[in-house]
């Protein structure tokens, strides 16, 4: 069995969600959100998400660590601003696997719905269906982590 970390990359709000993988199929473990005061100056909302980020890798010691990467089309501060994110997701994934994984948004369509091109609330509800959940995960970012760590198992079985 496989314990997977999925992470929607954010600096004011970062998804992340856990599942184990095997030959019978995926289960949930966990998920949530890391959200960061708006207050706060960027140094010490990246140390935040770094602080959490550890703690939740300690309690689920996944195998593998995988991110969405990133699609910005329009403004450029918070495009760079996720960037600072993601070098702490990536320098903290490194320290504790060697490595990370990483899935383009229709990547992440395809493997949980079947569409390149699938909207937001066809990938929730896949999920809640691949996981077996009676409801929709709230709030997307989380259900969007599980997404990535889904896109995750699924690539890690082909392969």
């Amino acid at each position: 069995m496989k314990i997977i970390l999925g992470i929607d990359p954010g600096y004011a709000r970062l998804g992340w969600g856990v599942i184990a993988s095997d030959s019978f199929g995926y289960r949930l473990i966990d998920y949530g959100c890391i959200e960061t005061p708006k207050e706060e100056e960027l140094p010490q909302r990246l140390a935040i998400l770094d602080s959490e980020l550890k703690t939740i890798i300690e309690k689920h010691n996944p195998n593998d660590i995988a991110i969405e990467e990133l699609f910005f089309a329009k403004n450029a501060k918070t495009a760079i601003n996720v960037a600072h994110a993601r070098g702490v997701i990536f320098l903290r994934a490194v320290h504790h696997s060697g490595r990370i994984y990483q899935y383009k948004p229709n990547q992440v369509k395809q493997a949980t719905t079947g569409i390149g091109n699938a909207d937001k609330k066809q990938v929730m509800d896949m999920v809640k269906r691949i996981l077996n959940l009676r409801e929709v995960i709230k709030p997307d970012d989380a259900a969007d982590a599980l997404a990535v760590a889904i896109t995750h198992a699924a690539y890690i079985r082909r392969s």
